[in-house]
């Protein structure tokens, strides 16, 4: 049950964030952000948030300052809003999925590249012994 409760409430804090953060906030700093995936302690106390900034590394160093700035604040809105005793501490965390996805998209690439190469070898391919390598007894031993 504890890991259903976690689950509830790591995903109601991520709607909770990528809400008011639709909305903005009073910072320049931040960017276009897209909340990724929130986790939360077995004892609910702390909320990892995972996010993704479009654009340059720049934009991403700002917006990070700019979620560090407001942690507070949204800490506080997400506690009116979840009604629970203890509002999770938030800690948010960028993720690499974009540039995780490019290198594994990039290493499947490479892969199909040497399974081709492999193919066409193959195909031209004969054997190198005999057609029928496995050993078989002899005819003249059944004396």
């Amino acid at each position: 049950m504890s890991n259903e409760r976690q689950a509830r409430m790591a995903d109601r804090i991520r709607v909770l964030i990528a809400e008011r953060l639709e909305k903005g906030l009073r910072d320049p700093r931040l960017g276009f952000v897209t909340i990724t995936d929130v986790r939360v302690t077995g004892d609910l106390q702390h909320a990892s948030v995972f996010y993704t900034v479009y654009g340059s590394d720049q934009e991403r160093e700002d917006t990070a300052a700019a979620l560090k700035a407001a942690t507070g604040m949204l800490r506080s809105e997400v506690g009116k809003k979840l009604g629970v005793r203890l509002t999770p501490s938030l800690e948010f965390i960028p993720d690499a999925l974009p540039e995780t996805a490019g290198h594994i998209a990039d290493l499947l690439r490479e892969a199909r590249e040497r399974d081709e190469q492999v193919a066409g070898l193959a195909s031209s391919a004969s054997y190198a012994g005999d057609a029928d390598p496995y050993v078989k007894p002899r005819e003249d031993d059944e004396d």
